[in-house]
């Protein structure tokens, strides 16, 4: 089993608090693929509060038996995002890629070098930018057995010489179970924990705690199945908010969300939050 990347660790926990939650926004996405393999997605979010609209355009191409994968970004506040990725030409398992982002209005420009090697038992990343004055070298290594797993993750500055980053994670990734715990800079610790549950039912809770302070966050989140379209979605956390959802494949690549965020202890006050969210896939 290749393990996945550090920060993969504990997705399917995250992605229940995160996933088919847009309060807050008005989204639609779409995605269709050309004749020549060439992927589009197209996205644009409307803000509810401020009425401000942004968007994006992503092509991404990959040739029939091509080595190289291209993909080019370009966003409403105006930035050119390209990337050139080649995978399993210096060895199986290995993914290298160019990144660089481009802003016309400024003429800033970045980029970076992005490296990783999965094999069995075994995912590990290395990047650094392009800053010539000092670049940040970032990386991973995640190392799994029968299930069970162990990473670091760290940051390291060149120009200052320090290490920014240094985190440790160990969990276990079952086929209804994964559990994480990990330490963030010595300084942060968090835990989550998520299983699947008989008849379509998903739970997934987090923990976190910064050294410093009495209180833990506390969140318990969880996902129904009513049937192979449709879903419906709902976290609370110790703060009282309360995040509710509804997916539902109106037909064949057409799916609709509808989301909510209130506040508990607030309920007969303002401030709370809609979400609506279409995606095509054609």
């Amino acid at each position: 089993m290749i393990p996945p990347k550090y920060s993969d660790l504990g997705k399917a926990a995250k992605d229940l608090f995160d996933k088919n939650y847009n309060y807050g926004f008005a989204k639609v996405d779409l995605k269709t693929t050309a004749n020549n393999g060439v992927a589009f997605t197209t996205k644009g979010s409307s803000s509810l509060d401020s009425g401000s609209i942004d968007g994006s355009l992503e092509t991404k191409y990959k040739p029939k038996g091509g080595a190289f994968t291209l993909t080019e970004k370009w966003s409403t506040d105006n930035k050119l995002s390209t990337e050139v990725a080649v995978e399993d030409q210096v060895v199986v398992g290995s993914k290298v890629s160019i990144n660089t982002t481009f802003s016309p209005n400024t003429g800033k420009k970045s980029g970076a070098l992005k490296t990783s090697y999965a094999r069995d038992n075994v995912n590990l990343t290395l990047d650094t930018d392009f800053n010539f004055a000092g670049p940040t070298l970032q990386g991973s290594s995640v190392f799994g057995y029968e299930g069970w797993l162990a990473g670091y993750q760290f940051a390291f500055d060149t120009a200052s010489k320090a290490l920014t980053k240094s985190n440790f994670a160990l969990g276990y990734d079952g086929d209804d179970l994964q559990a994480l715990a990990a330490v963030n800079d010595a300084s942060e610790f968090t835990g989550s924990v998520y299983q699947k549950v008989k008849n379509g039912v998903q739970l997934g809770v987090q923990l976190s705690w910064d050294k410093g302070q009495s209180a833990t966050r506390f969140g318990v989140a969880s996902k129904y199945a009513i049937d192979s379209d449709s879903s419906v979605h709902a976290k609370v956390n110790n703060c009282g908010q309360i995040g509710l959802g509804y997916s539902h494949k109106l037909r064949e690549g057409v799916t609709l969300t509808l989301s909510s965020l209130m506040h508990g202890t607030k309920l007969n006050e303002g401030g709370h939050k809609l979400g609506l969210g279409v995606e095509f896939s054609l």
